[in-house]
């Protein structure tokens, strides 16, 4: 068995990316990476000079000082190979950092299997219940215009803006963020000080799945672990926990 590691550009892993995509199934929280100039290195994995699959290496941007496995997939039919193939390209890749997105399973054997210092940094939710929380006397009103809305949709950049007034006083603010793979968003809010612990935090992230749906898109979110009162208001408008985002130092 000839394991090869073909250096390679995003346009040229595109067919191998589509499939793993479909695979996954649901937001992929790092896939805005392969459309930045500069910020990656993509090798395609070959067996016996057969493709196989595809890993990403992040080398710019939060990564720049330490070159970090973003993506390793292999197609089903040569995963009995997945360890062999994963250390070969080890060898290659240089990398002394991974990070996994949990529902990922390829990755995150590979990750437990080669790694160490395994830390969940971020919580990755998807929508799951439709509510109907209401909120006295709060708005929330789009600031984004809806021409350039569908323009950071088609471009999968950028993000729609709101604002939450609470008897005409700004309140909060809420995000949908279109810098992830089609047809999934990811959506944020804050609520300033004095209004917060009355639900406007849930409320807003209630409008903005609702919006979300409107636009043809599927809202998801993140937080991070130890954020509870995140977590709750995430949950209290419909959102469920499905994955982590695991990083993890690569053993020598």
């Amino acid at each position: 068995m000839a394991i090869q590691l073909q250096s390679c550009t995003a346009a040229e892993a595109l067919p191998l990316r589509m499939r793993y995509r479909e695979e996954m199934n649901c937001q992929i929280v790092h896939d805005s990476i392969h459309t930045r100039p500069g910020w990656t290195e993509m090798y395609l994995l070959q067996l016996d000079k057969i493709s196989a699959g595809f890993s990403t290496v992040a080398v710019n941007g939060p990564w720049k000082d330490k070159r970090t496995v973003l993506e390793f997939y292999l197609l089903p039919e040569h995963r009995n190979h997945a360890f062999e193939i994963f250390a070969a390209f080890l060898q290659t890749a240089n990398c002394c950092a991974m990070e996994a997105q949990s529902n990922d399973t390829i990755a995150t054997v590979m990750l437990h299997a080669f790694a160490s210092e395994i830390v969940t940094e971020k919580i990755v939710f998807r929508d799951a219940v439709t509510t109907s929380l209401s909120a006295a006397g709060a708005t929330l009103r789009c600031v984004t215009s809806p021409d350039e809305t569908q323009v950071q949709l088609t471009q999968r950049s950028g993000s729609t803006e709101f604002i939450l007034e609470v008897d005409g006083e700004a309140a909060g603010q809420g995000s949908i963020l279109c810098h992830y793979n089609v047809p999934y968003v990811d959506l944020a809010m804050e609520v300033a000080e004095p209004f917060r612990r009355r639900g406007f935090g849930s409320y807003i992230i209630q409008e903005l799945k609702r919006v979300a749906y409107e636009l043809g898109a599927i809202p998801g979110a993140r937080c991070s672990p130890t954020n509870v009162a995140s977590r709750q208001t995430l949950q209290k408008a419909g959102m469920v926990p499905y994955a982590s985002m695991l990083v993890a130092a690569l053993r020598p």
